[in-house]
């Protein structure tokens, strides 16, 4: 069975996980209504993506 010869030290290992950090999720506004969405998704509220109506919303 394979065993490390040598202790991983502590910066080494840190190093090596410095990349698996967790980063906010990238937000940005419905050029038609105003809302916070995700960049390249449909808008929930209005039901437009790149200006064109995808989803068919009724008003309230």
């Amino acid at each position: 069975m394979a065993v490390p010869f040598r202790k991983v030290s502590k910066t080494r290992k840190r190093m090596r996980r410095s990349h698996n950090a967790i980063s906010a999720n990238a937000m940005t506004k419905c050029p038609n209504c105003g809302e916070v969405i995700r960049p390249h998704r449909v808008c929930k509220n209005c039901g437009q993506y790149k200006g064109k109506e995808v989803i068919q919303k009724t008003e309230e």
